[in-house]
């Protein structure tokens, strides 16, 4: 067995068509066909099952599958490994955000780590804390930047905070409590509400601050991104809140501190292990926090 044979039995599984598997891995199919035959025979059971129509993998299929993938990975690793002891840093770099990083511009930290690193692919994806944590446990994503409550614990994660910030309010300014200077959790249960969804991270840190102070109230906007929530208090449809870093971008709109308010906790997590190109990106978001001042309020 063999790195290419591995390669051809995870193509064919992932496109299921031995045609595609073939055009995938730069051969001729009568070349995969007879190298999985030769992995078939060497482990006496079959891989796939074939039809006219489509290809399935067998029991024994899927176990092959499993672990190949672990020795793919493996193999990638260490040669990523050996050429960053070189001093090249190459491969692949997976990254998961939360959508508003207001003490971080992750647009220009990507440029300046592909100017660094040109040779490695970078991939960006916007989730929900909650789901990125459960992704970096399974290894699906390399490294996180997260906002969490101040309660919620970081498990079986490598996370560095950096930094935590209240959530202000976030008003249109004909707005009633526009006019006030300092709004209370008592006052915004009164108004119509937009939010994160139920059981999500960032709705936690907003749920745990009324619960804390006793205090009940009716989210009638539920939205899934930072944008929607945003044109729903700037239409006048409702009151929500936003971290206080980020607070300033929304022009237009009235913020107000609010007291026994929410607040979250921004951390950049990874694997106990990183890869080296994970590992050149922690090193410089370090870098590049120490030049930006720190202007999360107390």
């Amino acid at each position: 067995m063999n790195l290419r044979q591995i390669d051809y039995v995870l193509a064919v599984a992932e496109e299921e068509n031995f045609t595609r598997a073939a055009e995938r891995c730069h051969t001729v199919q009568s070349a995969l066909s007879h190298q999985i035959a030769r992995l078939e025979q060497e482990f006496g059971a079959r891989l796939f099952e074939r039809t006219s129509r489509q290809v399935t993998l067998t029991p024994a299929g899927l176990t092959f599958v499993r672990h190949a993938r672990q020795v793919r990975e493996a193999a990638q690793r260490l040669e990523d490994e050996m050429a960053a002891a070189t001093g090249e840093i190459r491969g692949s770099l997976r990254i998961g955000s939360i959508s508003t990083l207001g003490r971080l511009d992750l647009p220009a930290l990507l440029a300046q780590y592909h100017r660094r690193h040109p040779q490695v692919d970078v991939q960006l994806a916007m989730r929900m804390s909650d789901v990125m944590m459960e992704e970096l446990r399974l290894q699906q994503i390399d490294v996180a930047f997260l906002g969490v409550w101040p309660g919620e614990p970081v498990l079986g994660l490598d996370a560095r905070l950096l930094w935590e910030e209240p959530l202000l309010a976030l008003l249109h300014p004909d707005h009633p409590l526009a006019a006030l200077p300092q709004l209370d959790l008592q006052q915004l249960a009164g108004c119509t509400l937009v939010d994160w969804p139920g059981g999500s991270g960032p709705r936690q840190q907003t749920d745990m601050a009324f619960a804390a102070m006793g205090i009940k109230r009716r989210v009638t906007f539920e939205v899934n991104h930072a944008d929607m929530l945003v044109d729903l208090v700037r239409a006048g449809c409702a009151v929500g809140m936003v971290p206080a870093l980020g607070a300033g971008e929304h022009a237009g709109l009235v913020t107000r501190p609010v007291l026994d308010g929410p607040r979250r906790r921004v951390y950049l997590a990874s694997h106990d292990s990183p890869t080296p190109a994970a590992a050149a990106l922690l090193a410089l978001v370090d870098g590049y926090l120490q030049l930006v001042p720190d202007q999360a309020s107390a």
